[in-house]
């Protein structure tokens, strides 16, 4: 077998192992995990978003108490100031109510917000619980599939092993040259090498020029003007 021989048979090899790959990596059974993993992934970040919610409704909560117990403290030293020294008239008194009214005003809206903040952290703890009852169920169905998969890629991952260990017993006698150019077309099309096809390029069913042809003919590796790839005879 001359070097373009060797190569094409190479490619059958080659193109076998990249199907039980691509048969592995296609697997309904890997499709399913990774759908898994992804939700997972999802209700970890949801989860530690609502925690951190929580967390911060807490801070405002805390600050909210230390601002009701200052205005309480306000409203204190008020009464003890009207105790002691009673307005006069009648601008004193009226100030003294819409100052009083003011500190009871922001005490109420105050403890309003505490409320708020309290029933929305009660809704992100049920939030959290029903993430992680769903996430409970997903990641047992996970790892018993895991379990199916594992057997199931053991089996394929020998069997690839065994293919590209006879692609890589028939590399050894084709030239490195030949086995660059192949390794480079293959980045960019599958598969690299297509036979002639009467006057067309065997992978892209183009026409190929006159000279094209007879340097092909002539055992000359020729490239594809139109998808790349070695057309030989």
């Amino acid at each position: 077998m001359n070097q373009l021989e060797l190569l094409w048979d190479y490619q059958q090899a080659d193109m076998e192992a990249e199907r039980q790959e691509n048969t592995m990596k296609r697997s309904p059974a890997r499709q399913r995990l990774l759908k898994y993993q992804e939700y997972l992934r999802e209700q970890k970040a949801a989860s530690v978003h609502l925690e951190e919610e929580v967390h911060a409704m807490s801070d405002r909560i805390d600050a909210l108490k230390d601002a009701i117990e200052l205005a309480e403290t306000q409203l204190k030293a008020l009464h003890n100031r009207f105790e002691s020294s009673r307005p006069t008239t009648s601008e004193d008194i009226q100030s003294f109510i819409q100052e009083t009214q003011r500190v009871a005003q922001n005490i109420s809206g105050y403890e309003q917000e505490v409320r708020r903040i309290r029933k929305d952290a009660a809704d992100r703890d049920n939030q959290q619980r029903d993430i992680l009852q769903r996430a409970t169920k997903v990641r047992s169905d996970y790892d018993k599939l895991k379990a199916e998969y594992d057997v199931e890629y053991k089996d394929n991952k020998e069997k690839l092993e065994q293919l590209r260990t006879v692609a890589a017993d028939k590399a050894k006698a084709i030239d490195p040259a030949y086995m660059e150019k192949y390794k480079s077309i293959k980045q960019h099309i599958m598969p690299p090498l297509s036979k002639l096809n009467g006057d067309q390029c065997g992978g892209c069913r183009m026409s190929l020029p006159s000279a094209v042809l007879r340097s092909v003919r002539g055992g000359t590796p020729v490239e594809c003007e139109s998808c790349g790839r070695m057309i030989i005879q």
